[in-house]
């Protein structure tokens, strides 16, 4: 797994007011599989008979009801604890310790995965079904991954939620579970098309726009409740100051902290107004890093000071924005706790800096415990206890669920963490859950779905705010904007990485599919991120037959081959455009280009909206939220934060 507005909404919010309010569902029989079919009227009341007198006069928090908009972070709602805690004061020791846990499960189907999602569960946690996993374990929340095979399409998704709140309500005093996922858009997405995709972060931050990234959160969020899933993580609130970093990068939105703090306010805003509860990461701070915390153990060697003016200022307004949880970082801050812990099992960091001096009372949620960064230290058996210990509410995807849930429970039998410490994280996530309505209707609907998943209207929404996006960094002798008549045949080669989940792919033919559609004749040529001599040959020819040539780069490094390959293309005399299609620190490593856009991403909506200003139709409007260094002096800034050119 692994945060002055400027710009324009267009017609966004009028077209998006009557889409806001939470939509009734309807009571139809479910479906196992291929709708979101949701349970009879009869079997939720039977289910959740305990739960409802309970919470009837007290959660007072949005719900998919009959009427109303979600509430916004300006009048939160404000469920009854007292009932909250008679839920808790009911529960088993056992299930008190599920609650803590959010964990993955493969399959399509809560009850019907297919033969090979079974084998991995039972290889992995021991269950065959998501349906067996909240009987055994009575998790409190379930995390949705592509790989695991649990977003196919939005139906499935929908169909899947219902089944896995169906079967945890069906248990004796069975509770709703928080269902989330990361979907952080950009080059981190689990729900693909055709729910909608947005710009990722770093794209955010070089449009500026926090009206922008209101209207992101508000949609995505829309999307994300719709199909069941009630928490996102995200938005990255990480300050991207080091240019090396291997995990954040384009998902921060830039290396200005209040820049950044400003457009995490505002996507949380937007997310938790659509009832889904947004998820600042990586606390303290992992945007100055190095190493991979998935991988290994990475180091932060702020100062206190530094980390007060370059790390904190994100998850301030986050908090200042009604953030309903935060993630932490697997990673050691010795100027804010010296013991060599992660700040995910640091005490210091978690409870005395993020709760008692920031102020924050809702969810902590860890990173996965499946990643290096947390397990370097102690054994998977210690890590669950000792994140409760430093002041975590929710213990994410540990590697092994019999492990990590039998460890707590150990810990309460001997004393080592007390029951009431439980019930204090437990009373959090029952808090956040009766917010978000869970208590009054868990359940996705069909015709939410079709009336709320990649409407038309949301994804012209998207494609608008990729346009204030793409960041034209050099443009000399003014090569850009194309012209159908002068250049009409045109050659796309380049990097083609994986595509992140849900988009067509591969970047090249999204290009040239894009550029055909706006009057060239395009043709793709994918040469990869390390062309050999061959592919650069071979590309080398195809240009000699086209009138100009883009290539989109990814991480181009002073001794990689796709130097090579935009150096051969220059020398055939033909205009040649460079297209950044992830970092937009590859520019400082090919000064010849004569045309060099930054899109953040190789998402379809990023790569349409390059074509676009390649061909002239929109203007390029975005400026760079980071600085790009020299290549050959890493101490001198070539391109400073600011510097986007315009037609």
């Amino acid at each position: 797994m692994p945060d002055s507005s400027t710009g324009s909404t267009g017609n966004t919010e009028s077209a998006e007011t009557a889409e806001n309010t939470v939509d009734p569902v309807d009571p139809v029989n479910a479906a196992s599989t291929g709708s979101a079919a949701r349970p009879s009227r009869r079997a939720v009341l039977a289910a959740t008979t305990a739960v409802t007198t309970v919470l009837a006069a007290g959660t007072t928090a949005h719900a998919a009801g009959t009427s109303g908009a979600p509430s916004t972070p300006s009048a939160p709602a404000s469920p009854d604890d007292r009932k909250l805690r008679a839920l808790v004061s009911r529960m088993t020791l056992e299930e008190k310790v599920g609650q803590l846990f959010v964990m993955r499960v493969y399959g399509h189907s809560a009850t019907e995965p297919d033969q090979a999602d079974i084998d991995a569960n039972l290889k992995e946690i021991g269950v065959r079904t998501a349906a067996e996993l909240l009987e055994k374990y009575r998790v409190g929340g379930i995390i949705y991954f592509t790989w695991a095979h649990n977003t196919r399409d939005p139906h499935q998704i929908a169909s899947l939620s219902n089944g896995i709140q169906k079967a945890s309500l069906g248990l004796p005093r069975g509770l709703p579970v928080l269902i989330s996922t990361d979907q952080e858009h950009g080059i981190v997405a689990r729900v693909g098309a055709p729910a909608t995709l947005f710009p990722g972060a770093m794209a955010v931050g070089a449009g500026g726009s926090r009206s922008d990234a209101r209207d992101l959160g508000r949609i995505a969020g829309r999307e994300l409740r719709a199909l069941g899933i009630r928490q996102d993580y995200a938005p990255v609130a990480d300050v991207n100051v080091n240019p090396a970093n291997p995990v954040i990068g384009v998902r921060s939105f830039g290396s200005e902290p209040e820049a950044v703090a400003r457009l995490v306010a505002a996507e949380v805003a937007g997310f938790q107004r659509s009832g889904v509860a947004a998820t600042a990461k990586h606390f303290p701070g992992h945007g100055d890093t190095a190493v991979d915390s998935h991988t290994g153990f990475p180091v932060i060697t702020h100062s206190r000071e530094q980390w007060e003016r370059l790390d904190a200022p994100p998850f301030r307004a986050a908090i200042a924005a009604g953030i309903d949880s935060i993630m932490t970082a697997h990673l050691m801050v010795p100027a804010l706790d010296d013991s060599d812990d992660p700040a995910t099992l640091s005490r210091p960091i978690l409870t005395g800096i993020l709760r008692e001096e920031l102020g924050y009372d809702g969810v902590v949620v860890t990173d996965s415990l499946g990643m290096e960064g947390v397990r370097t230290k102690y054994g998977d058996d210690r890590v669950p206890v000792l994140a409760l210990k430093a002041g975590v509410d929710q213990l994410l995807n540990p590697p092994s669920l019999d492990v990590a849930w039998n460890a707590v429970l150990k810990a309460v039998r001997d004393g080592e963490l007390t029951e009431a410490r439980l019930d204090e994280s437990i009373l959090r996530v029952l808090r956040l859950k009766a917010k978000l309505g869970l208590f009054k209707d868990p359940y996705a609907s069909p015709d939410g779905v079709d009336r709320g998943v990649g409407t038309r209207a949301h994804r012209a929404a998207a494609d608008r705010i990729a346009e204030r996006t793409t960041t034209l960094l050099v443009n000399e002798d003014r090569v850009l904007p194309l012209s159908r008549r002068r250049q009409p045949k045109l050659l796309v080669v380049g990097a083609d990485p994986a595509s992140p989940s849900g988009t067509t792919g591969p970047p090249t033919g999204v290009l040239a599919g894009a550029l055909n559609e706006l009057g060239f004749t395009a043709t793709a040529l994918s040469t990869g991120t390390a062309p050999s001599a061959a592919t650069i040959d071979r590309a080398v020819a195809a240009a000699q037959e086209a009138d100009a040539v883009v290539v989109g780069t990814y991480n181009v490094t002073a001794s990689s081959s796709q130097r090579t390959l935009v150096e051969r293309l220059l020398a055939t005399g033909r205009p040649v455009v460079a297209v950044a299609i992830r970092n937009p620190y590859d520019v400082a490593h090919l000064p010849a280009v004569p045309a060099f856009l930054a899109t953040y991403s190789w998402t379809d909506v990023e790569l349409r909206a390059a074509a676009r200003v390649i061909a002239g139709r929109v203007e390029p409007r975005g400026t760079l939220p980071v600085p790009v260094q020299r290549a050959d002096d890493p101490a001198a800034v070539l391109y400073p934060v600011g510097h986007g050119l315009r037609y």
